[in-house]
């Protein structure tokens, strides 16, 4: 794939105290494959579908051991202009643009609400090769209890247009880049537990919702939401062995009429 355009989602990876664990978790709920990986760049180690990269794993940084989650990227032109936009607009850089030799450039940042993600500037590595197939990326939702911060600053920080599902019982947003949407948010409910955090939820595509749902509590992953049916797909929400949250969806099984939307 091409070099994504300015704000659009373009690379998930996660930090795992059991590696190992991890790949063979994966590998069998979302059919990936392992790289080899090297000291040079921390164990940091692709997964891939049919040979195409779709995420990575890597070993937890010192202090971080534990702490196991999804981290999704947002495509950047210039990661160290992208940072300056963070800080202007209410949110923290919690690690500032770091090249990483000739692929590309990283930071990690957190918005005003709490949720932490990743910025990107493509180098040689562009993101995801593959979206949209079992195995791959799909989707991601912004979850906050705080909307207003969170919606001010992604459209501060990103060429974002944005849109509402029209319906009394969400407070879901959707931002466009171009003619494509590329990110939800949610306004966490009180079924949330009050010291869960606004995080965000990334979403891989399966070919079956239910095995997948199957195949992970097997491996001792815990089930969060669903399995549930919508116009958009049949998804389920999951918690790994080592706690990182992610949800799993079958976009070809709908049920439904697709909402209303407006612009905001």
């Amino acid at each position: 794939m091409a070099v994504q355009p300015e704000g659009t989602p373009c690379w998930a990876d996660a930090m795992f105290t059991d590696l190992e664990g991890a790949k063979k978790f994966y590998g069998e709920v979302l059919g990936w494959t392992f790289g080899d990986s090297t000291a040079e760049y921390g164990h940091y180690t692709q997964a891939s579908v049919d040979g195409k990269a779709v995420a990575a794993v890597v070993p937890p940084m010192p202090g971080q051991e534990g702490q196991s989650r999804w981290c999704l990227y947002f495509a950047s032109p210039d990661a160290a202009a992208t940072a300056e936009k963070v800080r202007q607009h209410g949110g923290d850089v919690l690690m500032e643009p770091m090249r990483v030799g000739d692929i590309g450039t990283m930071c990690l940042a957190r918005e005003p609400s709490g949720a932490v993600f990743g910025v990107w500037q493509a180098g040689t590595h562009e993101g995801f090769e593959r979206t949209a197939v079992p195995g791959a990326y799909c989707w991601a939702e912004v979850f906050t209890r705080e909307p207003e911060k969170a919606d001010a600053f992604f459209r501060a920080v990103f060429p974002y247009r944005a849109k509402d599902i029209v319906d009394d019982a969400v407070d879901f947003r959707m931002f466009d880049v171009g003619e494509d949407t590329v990110l939800g948010r949610m306004r966490m409910t009180d079924d949330f537990p009050p010291e869960a955090p606004s995080y965000i939820n990334v979403y891989f595509t399966v070919a079956d919702c239910d095995e997948a749902v199957a195949t992970a509590t097997r491996l001792g992953g815990t089930v969060r939401f669903g399995p549930m049916s919508s116009p958009f797909g049949r998804f389920a929400t999951i918690g790994d062995p080592q706690g990182a949250d992610f949800s799993v969806i079958d976009i070809t099984t709908t049920a439904g009429e697709m909402p209303r939307i407006e612009d905001a």
